[in-house]
Order: C-alpha cells, then structure tokens, then sequence
C-alpha cells in the first residue's frame, strides 16, 4: 500500500489502495494447480504485478492467451537485453524465438533474478502455449516471429532519426498492440482494430517507457543500448549522456518536452481504438495502461527530475486509475484533465511549445466532441482538498487497523 505520508496528503487514495491490495491477494489466490500454469501466472506476477491485476478481469482463455503471449515476449526481450551474449549467439536466437515456444525441451539461460528464471524454466510457457487453442497459438506464433526479426535487426543498428524510433518501437510495442487485437478476436469478443490503430496503442506505452527510464539506462552497467533518436537529442547536446548533468539541465528539460510531445502523436488514435472496443473486460485492460501512460506523461513534461531519479505516478493515484476506469466517458475524462495538466506546464519560449501545443489542444478537443464529458464528473488529478476531518478520519482506520493486527498477532501466539 501506498506510504502513511502520501495517504495523509491524498487521504481519498486510501480506499482505492486499499481495494487494489486485496484485488492483488485475490489474484494471488487464483493462480491455477496444475505445475505449468502455476508457474505462468506465478512469473506473470513477478514480472510485471500491475498486468498481472488487469489481466485477471479476462475470460479464463482469452486470460490464459495473453499471460502466455506476454512471457514469450518477455523471455524474448529478456534475450534481446543481455548484453553478455555475443551477437552471434543473440540474432539466431531471436529470429528462431517463434520456434523454440513449440519446443518443450528448449531453454537457454540469460538474464538475471525473476528474469533467469524464467528463461531457465520456459519449458512450462511452451507446455501452457502447446495448451492454447490454434488460433490463439497462430497469432501468437506470428507476432513472435516478426519481433525477433525486428529485435534483431536493430542489435546492429543505433537508432539515429525519428523514422528509426517509430521502426524500433513499432518491432518491440507495436507489435504488441498487433498481437493483443488478434487475441482479442480470436476471442470472439472484439472485431479485428486496424494494425495503425493497433501499432499506435503500443507505441504510446513504449515511448512513455523510453523517456521515463532515461537515466535508469543511461546509468546501466554494462551499459544498455538507448533508444531516444539522434535527430532529437543531437539539437540540444553533443552527447545523449549529456543530458544528465546539471551544467545541461536547461537543455535536457527541452529535450524532453520534444520527447514527450513525439509521444502525443498517438494519442488520439488509442481514443479511436478504446473506443471502438465493446467487451467489458478487453475494454478496462486496454484503457487503464493508456490513462497511465498519459498520466506519466503529464508528471514528466518540463520536469527536470526525470534525469535525477525515478519520476513515476503515486502508487495511490495509480489505485484510483483502475479502480475508477469502467468506461469510455472515464477515458475521454482522464485523456482531457492529463492534457489540461500537460497545457499548464508548457512554458512558451520552449522551442516545442507551439507544437506541444496544438497536440493538446488536439486531445482535448476529440475529448470535447465525444459527448462524454460533463462538469459533473470527478476527477482523480485534481490535489485533494480535503480538510482535517479526512486526514483525521484516515489517521483513526490506520490505527484501528494496526491495533487490530497487533491483537491477532498476541491471540495466535497465545
């Protein structure tokens, strides 16, 4: 759960914390007997606990197809990763990865922690796979083999303009957001999205990624590959590295918001795809990444931390995102109040600002003529005002809730 301190200064996080703590144990408790899936949901659970919650809304196959679908691509991107394997034994590796899933005796150890194990293990997401129905298997099988393919070709080659950004991140989300369309109609529930629509639910997410993880993997040892293009980061400094030091701050906050304002791009084509979305569940797995992601994008404009530490949504806030995501009014409520955010940061004589701008202007104007928005709706951005009764009657449910530990605590032991 979230800290004592942010709850006392969002004491409306609480019950959504709250909410999200025992849909997570919940979660926990559902994993399935058998050996295989056990071990499927249980490394889904390590390797990504926040897909982990949103998944479990799902149809039990179409839930299954997905957790498999992202340990594959997990393992493969585990892969692509390592540093310490040589080139020559990575490339044939990923461009093979689509054949090795159907191989239950196939493994090769890389990666480290959560990660080593799962690509030590993978025989158990081969015998989930080789479960899945063939439709699910033939998109799955698909995807993995046009990844690879993709993941190889950029291990040799820097990504150097924009066109390169969007082909990278088309190899390593896009794709993703292809594959996530055919599962959900091989499903039955969903008619087949357009694989522009598709490709831009991914490339939001992983562009957010790559610009929240600067200096996570600038700082990387040995050092990662990075993926913010030349023809951006060149026009402010002579080195991407460059951008971390205090002597650039000035420079790198423009860099960012040029960054950030790529993002934005993709915006309104994920509002098109959630839109057109009509099963419930597919609907809240799909929107609640994407208010995420807007979200992360709107605490990182203009905001110099980004190259200091770690800049990310309070885990309270992020409660709230799934907690109160059920409808395509939500989505169109968050996208608009995320851009109004965005429009209050933007400082005029940043050399994007007019661009910057017009993308958000953009937004909030699809937001508008949706027909879903309306004053009455609560908003999750706005600071809470709350008085002193909430915070006070927040103090009193964690003290009741500590006192009520402790007595269970004493009883058992005596």
């Amino acid at each position: 759960m979230g800290s004592l301190g942010s709850i006392l200064k969002h004491p409306d996080d609480f019950y959504p914390l709250l909410k999200l703590k025992m849909a997570a144990r919940n979660a926990e408790k559902q994993i399935p007997p058998e050996p295989h899936w056990a071990f499927c949901y249980t490394m889904l659970h390590k390797v990504s606990r926040s897909f982990a919650l949103v998944i479990q809304q799902l149809d039990t196959d179409l839930r299954n197809a997905v957790c498999i679908f992202y340990l594959v691509l997990r393992a493969l991107d585990t892969v692509e990763d390592d540093t310490s394997i040589a080139t020559d034994v990575k490339v044939p590796i990923l461009i093979a990865f689509h054949r090795h899933i159907y191989d239950r005796d196939w493994h090769f150890s890389c990666g480290t922690k959560e990660y080593k194990v799962l690509m030590d293990q993978i025989r158990h997401v081969s015998t989930a796979f080789l479960e899945l129905g063939k439709n699910y298997q033939e998109a799955i099988e698909v995807i993995t083999k046009r990844m690879g393919a993709g993941m190889a070709k950029f291990i040799c080659k820097e990504v150097e303009t924009i066109e390169d950004y969007d082909e990278y991140c088309h190899y390593v989300a896009g794709l993703v957001g292809l594959g996530l369309s055919k599962l959900f109609h091989a499903s039955g529930s969903e008619d087949l999205a357009s694989d522009s629509l598709s490709n831009s639910m991914g490339l939001f997410l992983q562009k957010i990624n790559i610009i929240r993880d600067y200096l996570e993997d600038i700082n990387e040892i040995p050092k990662s590959r990075m993926f913010w293009p030349r023809q951006i980061w060149s026009k402010y400094v002579n080195k991407l590295e460059d951008l971390k030091y205090e002597e650039n701050s000035v420079k790198a906050v423009q860099c960012l918001n040029d960054m950030i304002t790529n993002a934005l791009i993709h915006a309104e084509d994920c509002l098109i795809y959630m839109a057109a979305l009509k099963d419930l569940a597919i609907f809240r797995f799909c929107a609640i990444p994407q208010i995420m992601a807007i979200g992360t994008l709107a605490l990182c404009y203009n905001n110099i931390e980004v190259f200091r530490g770690v800049v990310k949504m309070r885990r309270g806030l992020t409660a709230k995102v799934i907690d109160r995501t059920k409808t395509m009014a939500d989505v169109y409520g968050a996208f608009f109040d995320f851009a109004c955010v965005l429009e209050s940061k933007v400082d005029k004589n940043d050399p994007n600002a007019t661009k910057t701008l017009s993308r958000l202007v953009a937004i909030q104007k699809t937001c508008r003529e949706s027909g879903f928005l309306s004053k009455s709706r609560k908003s999750y951005i706005v600071k809470d005002e709350s008085g002193y009764g909430s915070t006070m009657i927040v103090i009193l449910v964690i003290l009741v809730s500590i006192i009520f530990a402790y007595l269970s605590a004493n009883h058992h032991n005596n």
